[in-house]
């Protein structure tokens, strides 16, 4: 596969599942000549390109502000499972460190590795996660491709694509590149023992003298996947107690340490016979900075408490909502939000459909939702998924919300106690008189200067662009359609409808 990975057909289907992306979000059927693949024929596509396009699709799935409900359905029917590697292409990335046993068929196999049983020489059971041969290649080759063709679409689509599918695209790309290395996977599960080592989950223990970049050598979880119900029946699983503990350890990730597993699917979310949670592959993990945190949670509660203020300056901290949004327009959007987060209709609905809600209500307005914000509300819909999958009325919102504003205090940094709090506070009050001494002398000296916003600055920075974009990237697709011919001259059609589009961005002046 890897000699192919730009051969003229591939990057054109590249460069249709692409534009179809942006089309779908424009709410357009076509460019020029070029229609957007069918709802029913994407997966096809996907599948054809591979384990990068597999992935993305994964994240794209749970979009409803970019795409409509037949195109979303048929994204969520995507798995990540390929077959296994060929024996020469184990046998490139395998090192044998000494095991016994080692099964060379393996347990599982998805996109970026497969799954081996081993022991020890000490008789401990292994489980040796190994990673796909040339992956790195495949994934790099592909993100120079997307990000290439990413450029092209920006201006075309720049006032629905500002900071969104541009944000995923790049965020997708620093993910996946992380995924394909077992050393950061054994970093990822390093730091979640320390962090959670007090928690009532059970994580791998890893062996890192035998691991490299290939293979990451852990325990072997004994366990069930949390949907294979015939087994939690058999062994009598406290599936309540499971699914209360998975739910209080997300809230425990996400609002109060801001690092947390973003991919627990059933296949990674196993439970024992003691009714443990047992959590697998830490390729996927996302780290939330505590400013972003912190305005997030004072999103909810203002969203919980029907806040106006709060909301709209949790919005514009967060980036949510532009520098220029005309304030009519956010009223709005906040209105609407409000609606959704009201006493009647979150009784009714369920967390899918509020992640639904609010990304759709999203795509109405020139608004974008930080990459965070998107993760948690994936991961919290997946997480009711897990509920609902046993308990008929477990319900994301009724029942996860108020552990969330349980725990808000906790969240921005509050003591267990009214005392503790104070106490550190009295603690802090020296620095924050010095803090206003200093401020006090800078204004009587001259000295205070003025701040430009981020949020200002890409304003101004927008205003300027606007007046050359029509020429750079008139350019960049004449360029393209030249590109193309020397790829190969059978694809003279393509390169025409790039000429052309080129052509039209110079002479057309919006």
């Amino acid at each position: 596969m890897t000699k192919n990975l730009y051969s003229p057909l591939r990057i054109y289907k590249i460069f249709h599942l692409l534009l179809t992306f942006y089309l779908l979000i424009k709410r357009r059927e076509s460019f020029l000549f070029i229609k957007s693949i069918k709802a029913d024929k994407i997966i096809s596509y996907i599948n054809y390109l591979g384990p990068s396009f597999i992935k993305m699709a994964q994240v794209l799935a749970t979009r409803s502000d970019f795409f409509p409900p037949n195109y979303l359905n048929e994204l969520k029917k995507i798995h990540d499972n390929l077959p296994p590697m060929s024996k020469n292409e184990l046998e490139k990335v395998y090192e044998d460190k000494g095991f016994i046993n080692f099964n060379k068929i393996p347990i599982a196999s998805a996109s970026i590795g497969q799954v081996h049983e081993a022991f020890l020489k000490d008789g401990s059971k292994v489980a040796i996660k190994i990673r796909r041969y040339n992956i790195e290649k495949i994934v790099k080759t592909d993100i120079k491709i997307i990000s290439f063709l990413n450029k092209i679409f920006k201006p075309l689509f720049s006032h629905y694509t500002k900071n969104s599918i541009e944000a995923v695209i790049s965020e997708f790309a620093s993910t996946i590149i992380k995924e394909t290395s077992m050393r950061m996977e054994l970093s990822n599960l390093k730091k979640f023992s320390k962090i959670y080592h007090d928690s009532n989950i059970i994580f791998p223990k890893y062996y890192e003298k035998l691991s490299n970049d290939n293979m990451l050598v852990m325990s072997f979880e004994e366990g069930f996947r949390f949907d294979d119900r015939k087994n939690i029946e058999k062994f009598k699983i406290d599936i309540k107690k499971a699914i209360n503990d998975l739910v209080l350890f997300y809230v425990e990730q996400m609002l109060i340490e801001g690092y947390f597993h973003a991919d627990p699917h059933p296949g990674n979310v196993f439970i024992n016979k003691n009714s443990q949670i047992i959590l697998l592959d830490f390729g996927m993990v996302k780290l939330v900075s505590n400013e972003t945190r912190l305005n997030i949670i004072s999103l909810l509660r203002a969203a919980n408490e029907q806040n106006y203020e709060e909301y709209i300056t949790a919005c514009k901290n967060l980036g949510i909502s532009a520098y220029e949004t005309p304030t009519t327009m956010l009223a709005e959007f906040v209105e609407q939000i409000f609606d959704i987060f009201s006493n009647d209709s979150l009784s009714k609905t369920t967390m899918q459909n509020l992640a639904f809600e609010v990304m759709a209500n999203t795509a109405k307005f020139p608004f974008k939702l930080p990459a965070e914000a998107i993760y948690i509300l994936r991961v919290s819909a997946i997480i009711e998924g897990l509920g609902t999958s046993y308990l008929e009325n477990f319900n994301g919102i009724k029942d996860i919300l108020p552990i969330l504003v349980k725990n808000i205090p906790r969240a921005v940094g509050a003591k267990e106690t009214l005392v503790d709090t104070i106490f550190d506070e009295l603690q802090e009050l020296p620095q924050n008189l010095h803090y206003i001494k200093t401020s006090f002398h800078k204004i009587s000296s001259g000295q205070i200067e003025t701040n430009i916003s981020k949020s200002q600055l890409e304003y101004f920075k927008k205003a300027i662009d606007e007046k050359v974009s029509e020429l750079i990237f008139g350019l960049i697709l004449i360029l393209t359609s030249f590109f193309i011919l020397l790829l190969d001259r059978d694809f003279k059609f393509i390169a025409t409808v790039f000429f052309i589009a080129g052509v039209l961005k110079l002479v057309y002046k919006r």
